[in-house]
Parts: structure tokens; C-alpha cells; sequence
């Protein structure tokens, strides 16, 4: 989870806003208040995006709807990455920038 969250930290360095916390399992990151993603203990990561958009997230490699416990689904809006797709920079970045886009509608900054 570390070296993950360091790789999130290094891209949103920028953010004014940004905020850690415990939350999810893991360390969240958020920004105008609101969660963008969370660096999850398995080394996976919770996005939250935009509802209508999830269902052609899902379809990135690694995506799969997002869980709170077995079978338990967090929603429309909630994905999970495997780790092993967001090894890269351009991966993980594409999804931090989907996150912040809808950060961006639901705080309107």
C-alpha cells in the first residue's frame, strides 16, 4: 500500500486541496472534500467516478465493480483497479484523472 499511495502522492502534488485519511481499507485521498481515490492494503485501488460513466470504466483492463465485503456492492460510481494494471505511471495517472474529472462536477472547482 505504500509504494502505492507514494505514486498517488507524487500525482497529485499539485492539489490544494488534497487530504489523507484512513478509510476503505487502506489510505484515501481527497480533494474540495470529497474522496477521489483510496490505495487499497492489497495493493488495489478504489476509484470513484462518475455513475454514468461506470459501466464504460469497467470495461479499462483490471476494472471490476467495487465491493464493501463479499457481494456487497458500493454502486455505481465505485471501481476497483488490480494492481498489476496500474503498475505504470499512464495507467494509474488515467485513472486518477478520471477521478478527479468527476471530483471536479460533484465540488464544481
Amino acid at each position: 500500500m505504500s509504494d502505492l499511495s507514494a505514486r498517488l502522492r507524487a500525482l497529485l502534488v499539485d492539489e490544494p486541496t488534497l487530504r489523507e485519511v484512513s478509510m476503505f481499507g487502506g489510505r484515501a485521498f481527497m480533494v474540495n472534500g470529497k474522496i477521489i481515490v483510496s490505495a487499497l492494503k492489497d495493493g488495489n485501488l478504489l476509484v470513484r467516478v462518475s455513475a454514468e460513466k461506470h459501466d464504460e470504466l469497467l470495461l479499462q483492463p483490471g476494472a471490476v465493480p467495487a465491493e464493501m465485503g463479499a457481494g456487497r456492492s458500493m454502486g455505481p460510481g465505485w471501481i476497483t483497479i488490480k494492481s498489476e494494471t496500474i503498475a505504470d505511471t499512464g495507467s494509474l495517472s488515467g485513472w486518477v484523472a478520471a477521478a478527479m474529472a468527476h471530483n471536479r462536477t460533484i465540488t464544481g472547482v
